[in-house]
């Protein structure tokens, strides 16, 4: 795990080339506090911070090739490398490395070009540099695992693996922009290839960016497909299937030669990843967990039955509200986006309560619920879409089971919403049926905004241009937006990579697996009569785990919202209560701000509802963006220092070479 940053420049002077990327790798030095290095040649400039995983004695970074023609940064991990690397020695691929992955992936791009990226099993930013013909090619995971960032800056071109290392580059300035604050809001995450700043893009997932002779191409190298055949076999089958893929999968990601921790929620998906750890790790397996002081959001009890039963050695943070008011400014610093919930707070203080205790690796169950359809969001689309064929008495049951949890679900409401779901079971935005009930609350945030343009507007256009979508199934269109908006967005960015990354913890996800990804799509919906219940899942792990893990209804990981911020007022909170301080959001409608901030701070919780209080947590969090990247220094918090210069021990300097490579 590492970050990575760049330049192509004709406006930075040659004397001051090594000045400014080590500046830009300093603002990312959290990623890769083990080493840092380098790359320079004409008009370029790249280099990266390394934490040390995958041998951590001869995989320094920038790394070339024997001919010293091709050089690569590699940000994460290819869990196959091992068996790519004797694919590539029989092919004839020289290495001078014993096992280190990001020689694999430079060998892999020489040999096959980009169609290396669809061989890869793991999580990825890279940026490959050939210095023969001056190309530049950047390229990320199939799921958006590993960010990689980039912007226009007059002539120049600007990459790195958080949007912070642009501060260094000369000139540049950060700006909101109001159109992609609207789809932020609007869908609760900037879209694929958007960020919420004004001329910064975000390579979107399974994409390559090649930069060459002044021309440049941007393409998707593999399409999001959930229409895989079917699994044939029987029930029993099935479960053998997916319990060896998921064992695969897990084993493959323990491949490294520091110790591997786990993040165990309590619910199912982290309780199985816990269970094959426990089987194939070479270590007592040592899990982590965060425990609310606030019982409404509380699970602890569920962690220590699991962990109890599995032996491991646990950990439990507690979590109070002034824990996350305290570390939410420093939290939304790394975060770089607008977000509507404060649960990456308390993923922002497990990480470091991780690397306090020496793992600088975790596994964890995100992606089981995108891949075995686990949310209520994919049950919901399929009672509305089936609405108009269902009996009042069968509606009714299906409500009661979409939301136990939710007090608001209960027979006291049902009026309301038998009214409510009769009103959303027809399609009013194309292609977004599945997310129309849930994109309402978005709708009110956008009003947010002076400029009142329509916030789904950007998305419609993405799911037009989707290769294969009109011909989905409601179902898999709902699987496609949260794979390619929450997950990639938030879950796997805010509140995972980058919540891990800010104390140098990285995160790997069994579920992401591209093949147990295609395992889940072969059996959702064959076994379990048609309801969405992750049915051979459950079974496949039931004999091995406390029972009410595999019966219980999914209890969604959530953390105190407004409410936190109203009982403590923290300092910086005067950036929404000053009328001043407020107006320097200039795109902002400042009444309709001002309206909701009275209304928090003034009523009783219960009185808040879900879109008031994601609305509020989305203006404070543009609030502190503001405050530290337009405004002030961009350090985490205001009136703080600069992060220090890197001691920089990798340098490699070509650009007083007499002869280019090739013209000897």
């Amino acid at each position: 795990m590492c970050g990575l940053a760049g330049f192509l420049s004709t406006s930075v002077h040659p004397d001051a080339t090594a000045g400014v990327i080590t500046s830009m790798l300093s603002n990312i030095r959290h990623r890769g506090p083990d080493e840092a290095g380098y790359y320079l040649d004409d008009g370029i400039a790249m280099g990266a911070v390394r934490l040390a995983i995958v041998d951590p004695a001869d995989g320094s970074q920038p790394m070339s090739d024997p001919s010293g023609r091709y050089w690569i940064c590699f940000n994460g991990e290819i869990y196959n490398h091992i068996e790519l690397r004797a694919e590539l020695a029989r092919l004839g691929r020289p290495f001078r490395t014993d096992h280190s992955d990001t020689e694999v992936v430079l060998q892999a791009w020489i040999q096959w070009g980009s169609d290396c990226f669809t061989r890869f099993n793991g999580a990825f930013a890279v940026a490959i540099r050939d210095a023969l013909t001056g190309d530049l090619v950047l390229a990320r995971d199939r799921y958006g695992k590993r960010p990689l960032f980039y912007a226009d800056h007059g002539d120049d071109f600007l990459f790195a693996s958080e949007m912070k290392a642009f501060r260094a580059f000369p000139g540049f300035r950060f700006a909101l922009d109001p159109s992609e604050l609207a789809t932020t809001f609007g869908v609760w995450t900037p879209l694929p290839d958007r960020t919420p700043f004004h001329g910064i893009r975000q390579l979107p997932t399974a994409s390559v960016l090649t930069l060459s002779g002044g021309r440049r191409s941007l393409r998707p190298y593999e399409d999001l497909d959930f229409d895989v055949p079917g699994f044939d076999g029987t029930e029993a089958e099935a479960i053998d299937f997916v319990r060896d893929t998921l064992r695969t999968s897990v084993e493959m990601r323990l491949r490294t030669d520091v110790e591997v921790g786990v993040y165990l929620s309590g619910g199912l998906d982290s309780s199985i990843v816990t269970r094959l750890a426990t089987q194939l790790s070479p270590h007592q397996v040592r899990t982590f967990s965060v425990a609310f002081q606030d019982k409404t959001f509380d699970e602890s009890d569920s962690q220590s039955l699991v962990a109890e039963h599995l032996g491991t050695v646990h950990c439990t943070v507690p979590i109070t509200s002034s824990d996350i008011t305290d570390n939410f400014p420093a939290a939304v610093y790394h975060a770089e986006v607008p977000t509507f919930r404060t649960s990456f707070v308390p993923m922002f203080l497990l990480s470091r309560h991780v690397r306090d205790a020496g793992i600088k690796t975790v596994l964890s169950g995100e992606g089981a619920d995108e891949a075995f359809l686990g949310y209520s969001l994919f049950r919901e689309t399929l009672l509305r879409e089936q609405w108009n064929e269902l009996s009042d008495d069968q509606r009714r049951t299906r409500l009661a089971n979409l939301h136990p949890e939710l007090a608001h679900f209960g027979p006291a409401h049902q009026a309301h919403l038998l009214g409510l779901y009769q009103q959303f079971s027809v399609e009013r935005l194309p292609g977004l049926f599945s997310h129309e009930m849930r994109y309402q609350n978005g709708r009110f945030a956008a009003r947010l905004l002076a400029d009142r343009r329509d916030p789904f507007a950007d998305l419609l256009d993405l799911v037009a241009a989707a290769p294969g979508y009109p011909g989905m199934s409601a179902v898999h269109k709902a699987q496609w937006l949260e794979y390619k908006t929450l997950l990639a967005g938030f879950l796997l960015s805010t509140q995972g990579e980058r919540a891990a990354l800010a104390h140098s913890v990285e995160n790997r996800c069994p579920f992401l697996d591209p093949a147990v990804v295609r395992a889940a799509a072969s059996v959702n919906l064959r076994y379990d009569d048609g309801q969405i219940e992750k049915a051979i899942l459950k079974k496949a792990f039931r004999a091995e785990l406390p029972e009410w893990t595999t019966s219980r209804p999914k209890q969604p990981y959530r953390a105190p919202g407004s409410a936190a911020f109203k009982d403590s007022r923290p300092e910086y909170l005067e950036l929404l209560l000053s009328d001043g301080e407020l107006a320097k959001i200039d795109c902002l409608d400042h009444k309709f701000a001002r309206r909701l901030i009275d209304k928090i701070m003034s009523s009783p919780v219960e009185e808040i509802s879900t879109k008031e209080d994601q609305t509020f947590v989305y203006l404070l969090t543009t609030a502190v963006l503001n405050q530290q990247f337009v405004l002030g220094d961009g350090s985490g918090r205001p009136g703080a220092s600069a992060p220090a210069d890197l001691d920089l021990r990798v340098t490699v300097d070509n650009r007083r070479a007499v002869q280019k490579v090739g013209e000897r």
